[in-house]
């Protein structure tokens, strides 16, 4: 059985995997932004969870507020941008179905595993 003790470092970093799903922790200081107009996972929906912190989310022209306690799916080909509009971290789990980055943190072509 796969396990990982998670560490909230800076930036996006992938915590574990398998063929069908992949986990990863995601640290954003206040201001800074993950993603853009142009970012997305083709193949694979992305389930974020906010630890701690505050921020939004844009997916596709909607914008969703975060707080600790949120859980926010992020559709396959979906379109979105994760920003901290707090003053402390931004801390989130990060869950693809299926997985979406190596385990280097590059994004994977659609459909590979």
């Amino acid at each position: 059985m796969p396990r990982k003790q998670l560490r909230y470092g800076k930036g996006f970093s992938v915590a574990l995997r398998n063929a069908r799903a992949q986990a990863a922790t995601m640290v954003l200081a206040p201001g800074d932004t993950e993603g853009g107009p142009d970012n997305r996972h083709r193949g694979s929906d992305q389930w974020l969870y906010v630890v701690s912190g505050t921020g939004s989310a844009t997916v596709g022209r909607r914008r969703q507020a975060l707080r600790s306690g949120t859980l926010l799916l992020i559709e396959r080909g979906a379109k979105h941008e994760i920003r901290n509009t707090g003053r402390t971290l931004l801390k989130t789990l990060n869950l693809y179905v299926p997985p979406a980055y190596t385990e280097a943190g590059q994004p994977l072509p659609r459909g590979r595993a």
